[in-house]
């Protein structure tokens, strides 16, 4: 069978596949549908004008059949009035063919939409295949248009065998009535008729429809193989767009560990956190973290210091929260001012000391003013309704 290939088909077709199809110019067709809504239309414009355009095309008949000596020996005249008939009849034809053609266009709006695709008028060698053809032959597919041919046939022809035989009096009475009588009477007989036999095909197109749906999306399914294959193409292989996100963590680090040496202070936890602060003179703002890192990236930020003669100074809450509540290039947080501005002070009191400016050695700060819900590692910034001190009851 030619869909024994689709049997590993589990995944539905994505986005892309569907918009590709539809560029190649394959959408869902059912052209019961497209068939019984112009049928239909048609129908119903015999109903309801079949009468008037009967009385036009009989007058216009009519006068055709009657010739006078001058359109006979004058072929100018003959075809003037030739012309003037073939007028009246499309004129008259108009509303209904309009109507129709309306339709007509607007029916592919039901199932698929409009769509153009130039590369649907290409040749398409691979459908003059033999092999192809034949699996096309045997394909569910193939099956369900032939049901559907003798199921219309079965159906219109049963419907076809009612509508004659119900009428069968007044096709028989036509005979007895004046041809103006008879003629719109007649009209009005077909157009019931052939909207009763339309009807019954609206069975067919109703089932038709949803299954055309259907086989469409069934045809566009997806292996698992080929989701993954369209996934790569589309966003990247995982692999390389992991090892771009790898090259770029590390040129932002290297980036960091750039701006370490200008530093003026690097605080420590002190082993396992580092962020280095600087706060250059005439400085708008607050003091701005330039580097940040735990573990490893914390000991580099620590080695790069030393190497560069930056202050090392071991304030563990204030290390834990400047890591916690900063990124990088950030202004530290309003509630760390005083604790970092003690810290700084210390700077460049160890400065002025280092360059002689004063004989008294700076004493390291202790204690520094970190409010506790700063602190990740404090249980009041877990719970900040929590009283710091675990001893008091409030």
């Amino acid at each position: 069978m030619a869909e024994a290939s689709n049997a590993e088909k589990t995944e539905p077709a994505s986005q892309r596949r569907l918009d590709q199809a539809r560029k190649d110019g394959d959408i869902p067709r059912s052209r019961e549908v497209a068939t019984f809504a112009v049928l239909m239309t048609a129908g119903a414009g015999l109903w309801m004008m079949g009468g008037g355009l009967v009385s036009k095309l009989s007058a216009v008949l009519e006068r055709g059949l009657s010739l006078d000596r001058e359109q006979v020996y004058n072929p100018a005249v003959l075809m003037e009035r030739v012309t003037g008939d073939v007028g009246a009849v499309l004129l008259a034809c108009l509303p209904l063919a309009a109507a129709v053609m309306l339709v007509m266009l607007a029916a592919p709006m039901l199932i698929g939409g409009w769509n153009f695709s130039a590369k649907a008028f290409l040749p398409n060698f691979g459908k003059m295949n033999p092999i192809r053809g034949i699996g096309n032959m045997v394909s569910t597919n193939a099956l369900v248009e032939l049901l559907k041919a003798v199921a219309k046939t079965l159906l219109v022809g049963a419907v076809a065998w009612f509508v004659v035989m119900s009428n069968k009096d007044a096709v028989i009475g036509l005979a007895a009535e004046p041809f103006g009588t008879a003629a719109p009477h007649l009209g009005s007989i077909i157009a019931k008729a052939f909207l009763t036999m339309v009807g019954a095909l609206g069975a067919i197109a109703i089932l038709d429809g949803p299954y055309q749906i259907w086989h469409y999306a069934n045809k566009l399914k997806m292996t698992r193989q080929e989701v993954i294959q369209e996934s790569k193409e589309s966003d990247g292989n995982p692999q390389i767009k992991g090892k771009i996100r790898q090259l770029q963590r590390e040129a932002a680090r290297k980036r960091m560990m750039a701006n370490v040496p200008n530093a003026d202070v690097v605080v420590t936890n002190p082993t396992h956190f580092a962020v280095a602060l600087k706060y250059g003179e005439g400085q708008r703002g607050a003091p701005r973290v330039v580097a940040k890192g735990t573990d490893e990236v914390a000991a580099r930020i620590r080695e790069i210091a030393k190497e560069n003669k930056v202050t090392l100074l071991e304030a563990p809450a204030l290390a834990r929260a400047l890591y916690k509540h900063t990124d990088i290039d950030d202004e530290i947080p309003e509630a760390l001012y005083s604790a970092v501005a003690e810290v700084l002070a210390y700077v460049y009191q160890l400065r002025a000391y280092s360059k002689g400016s004063t004989d008294q050695y700076p004493d390291r700060p202790n204690k520094l003013p970190v409010p506790p819900e700063m602190d990740p590692f404090n249980p009041a910034s877990q719970n900040p309704g929590q009283d710091a001190n675990p001893g008091n009851p409030h």
